[in-house]
């Protein structure tokens, strides 16, 4: 199944930090980062230039958030394309009830197929973040095995992260491991513009031999990653905050495509 061809395009992108294009840094632009969703709409703005484009997705939220905070303002956009991408956050709780996430996921794209828009999903990706958390794998796969029967009930486009090779490479990741790279970010955008059956005019990473690290390489860069990334983390979790909450939506309302060649090298952002 491809996208549906639509004149014009309105592309509204919900969800959490995969989304919101964390990982891929840009100062040029809001919250400091461009994204796969961005490289989309690029994309497809260049070859309709009619496409408008929204990215309500915030870091951190889960997906009752994401239902409350963003489905209801993005399906007042009528939109003709919705990518939804929910749950990453939910899988790495300490407590999670499987069913009333699948249960969850589902109410919200039955809510966006009955609005008439085409739907976008995503699998998610068993991350590199440590062997301790290994467990989270069966957790994700048993997650992404409703994804797909949720994505064959409602005939939405799904793209198969789970699936990409490329992803075992930790050069897709940025160095806190729970996000794309932006490499990574951009082979998202051509994976997600081959799904859409859309032109575009992405290439694959071509990375080259991955060097390997000595055992002390390894546990300075564990011990780096641990410092940096995860105990901030675990303390944001223990206060109950998210490094979004001082944040806001990227592009909150439809609008034309700001296409990066427009952009300049000024480090100010573009103002929304």
């Amino acid at each position: 199944m491809t996208m549906a061809i639509y004149a014009p395009l309105r592309f509204v992108a919900v969800g959490d930090s995969f989304t919101e294009g964390v990982g891929d840094t840009d100062l040029r632009l809001p919250n400091d980062c461009r994204g796969w969703a961005d490289r989309v709409a690029e994309e497809l703005a260049r070859h309709r230039p009619q496409t408008q484009y929204a990215n309500l997705a915030l870091r951190g939220r889960r997906l009752k958030q994401i239902v409350a905070e963003q489905l209801e303002p993005g399906l007042a956009m009528a939109p003709t394309l919705v990518s939804f991408h929910a749950g990453g956050n939910d899988l790495l709780g300490a407590r999670l009830d499987m069913r009333l996430l699948v249960r969850g996921f589902e109410d919200a794209v039955a809510r966006i197929a009955q609005s008439g828009s085409q739907v976008l999903l995503f699998t998610e990706y068993n991350v590199p973040l440590s062997p301790v958390l290994e467990p989270l794998k069966l957790r994700t796969a048993v997650f992404n095995k409703h994804i797909r029967r949720i994505s064959a009930a409602y005939g939405t486009l799904l793209v198969d992260h789970w699936c990409f090779e490329k992803y075992q490479d930790r050069r897709m990741w940025a160095p806190d491991r729970l996000h794309m790279s932006g490499i990574g970010h951009e082979y998202m955008a051509k994976k997600v513009l081959e799904v859409l059956g859309a032109p575009h005019s992405l290439g694959s990473p071509v990375l080259g031999t991955l060097q390997p690290r000595s055992r002390a390489e390894i546990m300075a860069d564990d011990a780096a990653w641990l410092r940096r990334d995860v105990a901030p983390w675990l303390s944001r979790r223990f206060r109950g905050v998210s490094s979004g909450d001082h944040l806001s939506a990227r592009w909150p309302a439809l609008m034309p495509v700001v296409l990066p060649e427009r952009l300049g090298t000024s480090a100010e952002p573009v103002r929304i």
